[in-house]
This record gives structure tokens, sequence and C-alpha cells, in this order.
């Protein structure tokens, strides 16, 4: 087993950092930045979505394990002062995991430019300081004309983070499943939207129409790409997934509960 190490900044992190390569030693276990069986990322969310996206020409290859030194995370299962038991089940490795779905961005500029992008919780789309105007296609059928700040399209992991800040809802990841969620759209005897949150199912397409020349602002999880030119842009559940290593895989709604609402047992 080769094991890959990314942690953030901060102090604690890298100092649980340096306790890991040193447990990770006496258990013979070899560290490789480069072609790893496993990435274990010390920080919070942040962090683990800094590594998806730095490994995720080989997500087919490599399992994913989080270690949180602040806040609890939707995607760290192990806390700082656990790292003994967690070497002991690297050591241990049945090779199981737990696969969570992405979100595939594929962008198409006018002349014949495509580019495609994969997330793991969402991707938004804005204008620079003015409203955004799109046409909403799902499933091949015209929907609506959007008005507004933006749209965010998140993966059911991913409706927890800025998706429910906004007013989307809280979907469990075993739900293969694409949510639009609106932005500050513009409701009026004019201009006019559903307003509530789309859940579209994993085997069809949410195709978003641009305005010619429109400059435009879109997010792929932490990533910011401003760009010109934009046709059309299509979202869909990818072919490929994230995998993370189960040695220990906290319930979902004991995320969100601990999260948002409570952190006692009852």
């Amino acid at each position: 087993m080769k094991v890959a190490i990314i942690a953030n900044l901060y102090h604690q992190s890298k100092k649980t950092a340096g306790q890991l390569r040193r447990f990770l030693g006496k258990a013979n276990i070899a560290i490789d930045q480069h072609q790893p069986d496993i990435v274990i990322t010390i920080g919070g969310d942040g962090t683990l979505l800094y590594a998806f996206h730095h490994y995720q020409a080989q997500l087919a290859t490599v399992r994913f394990i989080g270690i949180h030194t602040g806040h609890l995370g939707f995607y760290t299962d192990w806390r700082d002062f656990e790292l003994d038991a967690l070497v002991q089940s690297l050591a241990n490795d049945s090779k199981e995991c737990v696969e969570y779905p992405l979100l595939s961005v594929n962008i198409h500029q006018y002349g014949n430019k495509e580019q495609t992008y994969l997330a793991l919780n969402e991707s938004t789309l804005r204008r620079f300081n003015q409203t955004l105007t799109a046409d909403i296609a799902i499933d091949g059928e015209m929907f609506e004309r959007f008005r507004g700040d933006g749209v965010s399209i998140a993966t059911p992991t991913g409706s927890t983070a800025y998706n429910k800040s906004i007013g989307g809802a809280v979907v469990h990841p075993q739900v293969k499943s694409l949510q639009l969620t609106e932005i500050a759209s513009l409701n009026n005897r004019v201009y006019r939207t559903l307003g509530s949150s789309l859940i579209v199912p994993e085997n069809q397409c949410i195709r978003l129409y641009l305005e010619h020349c429109e400059p435009l602002v879109v997010t792929i999880d932490q990533n910011t790409y401003t760009l010109e030119d934009v046709e059309y842009i299509d979202y869909q559940i990818a072919q490929e997934t994230i995998k993370f290593a189960k040695y220990r895989h906290t319930n979902f709604w004991h995320r969100v509960k601990t999260s948002f609402i409570s952190n006692s047992d009852y």
C-alpha cells in the first residue's frame, strides 16, 4: 500500500501530518505523493476538496480518508488523536469503499471549444455585477428562462454545503441526482421562474443556454473560472465517482444532525 498525505497550513494540521508520517513509518506503509492507493487529508472539507481535484485523474484507483483538525466536516471521519487506530486500519486494509456521485460540468463555447470539469460539491454560474439570463432545459425540454444573480447545481453530498445556504434541499448521497437551486431569482409579473430547487435524476441532463459573448463566472467547488463566448453548459451525474476507504464511515444523517442541529446523542 502507498499513501499520500495532504494537509492544510494550520499548525495543528502540520503537526498531525508529522505524527502520521511517523506512525506510517513504524507500520512500514510507504508514502507516495504521486501514485498513491489512498489519499489522507488533514484539515477539513476544504482540504479534501483540494485533494480530490489534485488526484481526479486517478479516481479509478485512489480512495480517500479525511482527518479533521478543527470543526467536524462531512468528508472527515477521523480525529487527529486517532492516528494509531487509523494506521492499524490501513495495515489491515480490506479494500472496501463507499462511493459518492460527482457532477460533470461540460462547457461549450462558440467556435467548437469544449471544456469538462468534475465537481464534488457544486458548480455555480454568475455574471460580473449583472443579472444572469439563462434558458434552462431539462432532459432535452425547455423548462424556464431564469433571470437573477445565478444558479447552483449540486451533488447529493454538496447539498449540505452552499446549496443548503441558498435554500436547497438536503439529499442523501444514495439518491444519485443533481440539484438546481436559484440564487436570488427575479420573480414578478414580468419575469417568472419556478423558484423551488429542482432535483433531477442521474440519467437526465440540465442544460443552460447563455446569451452570446456574456462574460461569466463559473465555480467548480472552490475553483473559479472567468469565461467568455459560452453557448451552453451541460450538467449531469458523472460516470466517475469518489471513493472513501470504509474503515469507518459516519452515517450521513448523523453528520447532518451534528453539523446543523445538535451534537448530543438523542
